[in-house]
């Protein structure tokens, strides 16, 4: 059976957390710098809180007001403000504390085949990014290989919502079907790109198979950027 060759997309946009670095270890180290400036500069809140202590509060405020969800860096200002206010301390400080946090939280460390996969790509289609969390390519260091990013804190609105895929393609002046999407969540990710018309592949690190719980049928599953190289050089002219 021959395998209908496409034309090459003119866009490939990418999912950040978990698809271009690991996020979990780096929010838990984030927290126990936030903790530890805490026990410096704010000391009331660090006796009367641990970072559980901080983590299950946000997770109460979260079920209050679910809209925290669209931008969890809000929730954590607006649960840090709440232990200030109890612990009596200067809620001024709330903003230095944020600080911390978000330079800790994007002391993120690229997977290793993602820098000379970009480099790789970077010649052949437009790049961007479209992310629901809050990390700072430019804090990075990786925002000269994008040509723009979404992030949906500030757009207001998150993947899978078609707008956020919408906004990215328009950021790249592609269409839709032009363009490939690629990230680590099959139903964030691939399901909510394909349902705007855009090519979704799984970026499968670790050999999951969610897409069948799910029901979803990627363009493609990779396992690293060797593999998305792979297929669409496979499968485009």
């Amino acid at each position: 059976m021959t395998t209908t060759r496409r034309d090459w997309p003119k866009a490939i946009l990418f999912d950040l957390d978990d698809t271009l670095w690991p996020i979990a270890p780096v929010i838990l180290q984030a927290e126990e710098t936030l903790f530890a400036w805490l026990r410096e500069h704010a000391p009331r809140v660090a006796q009367q809180f641990t970072i559980d202590g901080l983590r299950q509060a946000r997770l109460e405020l979260l079920a209050r007001q679910p809209e925290f969800q669209l931008d969890l860096g809000k929730l954590r200002r607006a649960g840090l403000l709440d232990a200030f206010q109890q612990a009596g301390e200067d809620a001024a400080k709330v903003e230095l504390a944020m600080a911390e946090f978000f330079a800790a939280r994007n002391a993120v460390v690229p997977y290793d085949d993602v820098v000379p996969g970009l480099l790789r790509l970077k010649g052949r289609v437009a790049l961007g990014a479209i992310t629901n969390g809050n990390a700072d390519l430019r804090s990075i260091g990786l925002d000269h290989h994008f040509k723009a990013w979404i992030s949906a804190p500030l757009l207001g609105v998150a993947k899978p919502d078609p707008a956020i895929f919408m906004a990215g393609c328009r950021a790249l002046d592609v269409a839709p079907w032009d363009a490939v999407y690629v990230g680590d969540d099959v139903l964030l990710d691939v399901q909510g790109a394909q349902n705007v018309g855009m090519r979704g592949v799984w970026m499968n690190r670790n050999g999951s198979n969610k897409h069948l719980e799910h029901g979803v049928e990627p363009d493609a599953i990779v396992r690293d950027f060797d593999g998305l190289l792979d297929w669409l050089k496979r499968n485009h002219g």
